[in-house]
């Protein structure tokens, strides 16, 4: 679910037009994407939208527009009109239950939609003085009419890292305790106060894995909104000069796995279980495997590698007091609509 290029237009240039979200929502001509509690409708493989009238009382959006032009509105709500209400259960899907499920454009407008519709539930109120803020640039800020403060959706940056030998013919994965060892996955963490993210993926290796790193190398990025991070995924080579140990708190265990333990788990045949094809992580074990197994693109890796490595000073040594392994945390009517040809 890593996407490398917006294939949605999200039409920022019409956040300040007057009166925008009030004209949309009038119009017939619209779609919305209604969110609740972090889910959306999905129906025969797609996102399921609907039109404005049919929504009710809910927090709204400008999500932006469609290939085509059709205008997309995000409307996050506690509980959605009957007639929304009344779709069966099963058809309400967050982004891990989707999957590989939908296709890049609705997986793009979904992830938007999520991340925009969480932001609009949880942030009505100035964190500053208390006051009810008002909605702005068409739900994509809100104004503080006390204290005169702007707020803008929030994004938490984490990295997440898959660590190979130094011979490049093992992965290292762990198990986090909230898993129960049933599955194994790529370290990650969030990005700390005056940290870099090099600086974080060093710490945090260490820290959950007891391995320093020789290397390491971007390799994709993923909006991930639970509720609003951004993974930024890296490749790193450890050093042989120590074992690795899991931490014992955040991670009960840690691996080296071999190609084709990795090739067989990706199949679905053990040892052991690995992240769904929603997540980065399952991207970064999958970009190891295939770079390892195919000796032309192996090749290309190593050269790609060896230009574009990190040197980047490990971090020194502490304590056990002083590497405490952090818990997870865990605007005219007119103007907009003519610009609308035929959706999808």
């Amino acid at each position: 679910m890593t996407l490398g290029r917006a294939l949605f237009d999200r039409a920022a240039h019409l956040r300040d037009v007057p009166g925008i979200l009030d004209a949309l929502r009038a119009s017939e001509e619209v779609e919305v994407v209604v969110v609740r509690d972090g889910r959306a409708r999905v129906a025969d493989g797609a996102l399921v939208t609907t039109t404005p009238a049919e929504v009710g009382e809910a927090q709204w959006a400008l999500l932006g527009r469609r290939p085509a032009g059709t205008p997309l509105l995000v409307a996050a709500v506690d509980t959605p009109a009957e007639s929304i209400d009344a779709a069966p259960a099963e058809t309400w899907l967050g982004l891990r239950d989707t999957g590989g499920m939908l296709d890049e454009l609705d997986t793009e407008m979904l992830v938007e939609a999520v991340t925009l519709a969480g932001w609009l539930r949880d942030a009505r109120y100035c964190p500053t003085c208390g006051v009810a803020m008002e909605v702005r640039q068409s739900g994509w800020s809100r104004l503080c009419t006390e204290c005169d403060r702007e707020h803008f959706p929030r994004t938490d940056p984490a990295v997440i890292v898959a660590v190979e030998s130094e011979d490049g013919q093992a992965l290292l994965l762990g198990a986090n305790a909230q898993w129960n060892g049933r599955m194994y996955s790529c370290f990650a963490g969030f990005v700390e106060a005056g940290e870099s993210l090099e600086t974080t993926v060093h710490r945090e290796i260490e820290e959950e894995a007891g391995v320093r790193l020789s290397a390491l190398r971007y390799i994709s990025s993923q909006a991930w909104p639970y509720p609003r991070s951004l993974m930024i995924g890296f490749r790193a080579t450890a050093s042989a000069e120590r074992a690795a140990r899991p931490d014992g708190e955040e991670i009960i265990d840690v691996r080296w796995f071999t190609r084709a333990e990795i090739g067989s788990a990706l199949a679905g045949d053990g040892p052991v279980g690995l992240p769904g094809p929603a997540s980065i992580a399952r991207a970064l074990i999958t970009d190891w495997y295939e770079d390892r197994e195919r000796p032309d693109r192996a090749e290309q890796a190593g050269q790609g590698a060896q230009a574009a490595q990190i040197d980047v000073a490990v971090p020194s040594e502490r304590s056990e007091s002083e590497c405490a392994v952090p818990s997870e945390r865990s605007e005219s009517e007119c103007a907009v609509l003519s610009e609308r040809s035929e959706s999808k």
